[in-house]
């Protein structure tokens, strides 16, 4: 369901606002870690993140299940669709959120142990409010394969976090505009922003992994260079398959096509930064650094893309 991938990017951007009003213009970096608890800091995420909730909830309600019939809640099996791009997007979306919401609870002083539990809850929850509303709408129906992808973004993060106190690994998306929206604007997009959100054509989401945190504490190695493998689709003008007409016009017989990249991408949270630059490098760490690819599709062809976004 496209409407549900961009409530839920909506979701993380609305995540970035909260953060960047929770920040202070006399930290020397963005939202560090204190070691002392600061409950006046934690009432504000806590605020913030309750009007955050309870806004998305009532406003995909009346802004958009309202309009639809309703049903007992059911399930329904969207695993065919999209050759699970949307998955791929559930399961970054997840990790981002939780990974956002650690980085407020230890900005407030919160135990390593509690903010790790905590932000993979509250990551659960914000996604789970659409499938919820999907499995009592007689129109849609609640997706495990969505709700398998949530936990699994949340489990990456909470994982990495327990382990290693880190994120050696991170999930990454890019995006790009490709000419398949005009022969279905209402799926792809039919501006700009809603053609990055809806178009998983010229979507592809990565698995970031920092080199440097796998080696010996003296290695030379740049902190700032990751490898990044990414999984990506093309040709797809509906959902499951290509229709051959939309509204009495003809759509061209597009080859649906996935697509695997392997390529360079730049980690900027691990740099020592100052003030100016340090809250632009955090946000950046969500979004794969274009750079060179080589690309393999599911035909066995073979390409090198100079930039791939």
């Amino acid at each position: 369901m496209q409407f549900k991938n961009k409530i839920q990017k909506i979701t993380t951007v609305t995540c970035f606002v909260l953060m960047i009003c929770m920040s202070t213009k006399a930290q020397p970096a963005f939202l560090p870690p204190s070691d002392q608890y600061r409950p006046d800091r934690l009432r504000k995420v806590v605020i913030g993140e309750s009007v955050l909730f309870v806004v998305t909830s009532v406003g995909l309600y009346y802004l958009w299940y309202k309009k639809f019939p309703r049903s007992r809640f059911h399930f329904i099996n969207d695993g065919r669709e999209w050759f699970k791009m949307d998955k791929m997007g559930h399961a970054t979306t997840a990790y981002t959120i939780a990974t956002m919401h650690h980085d407020l609870m230890r900005w407030s002083g919160v135990k390593p142990g509690t903010a790790i539990a905590t932000s993979a809850i509250t990551s659960l929850a914000f996604l789970s409010i659409v499938e919820i509303m999907d499995g009592f709408s007689s129109d849609w129906g609640f997706s495990r394969g969505d709700m398998i992808a949530n936990i699994s973004g949340a489990a990456f993060f909470t994982a990495q976090q327990h382990w290693w106190g880190r994120q050696k690994m991170s999930l990454r998306v890019s995006a790009r505009f490709t000419p398949y929206a005009k022969y279905n604007p209402d799926l792809l997009g039919n501006n700009r922003a809603s053609r990055l959100m809806k178009d998983y054509n010229g979507q592809t989401y990565w698995l970031s992994v920092n080199i440097r945190s796998f080696l010996k504490t003296n290695s030379n190695f740049p902190v700032w260079l990751n490898a990044a493998v990414g999984y990506g689709a093309d040709g797809m003008i509906g959902a499951e398959k290509n229709p051959g007409s939309i509204d009495g016009k003809s759509v061209p017989g597009f080859k649906r096509t996935k697509q695997f990249y392997i390529a360079a991408d730049a980690d900027f949270s691990n740099l020592s930064t100052s003030e100016a630059v340090s809250m632009p490098l955090y946000f950046l760490q969500f979004i794969k650094t274009p750079a060179p690819a080589v690309e393999v599709n599911s035909y066995g062809k073979i390409k090198l893309r100079p930039v791939q976004f």
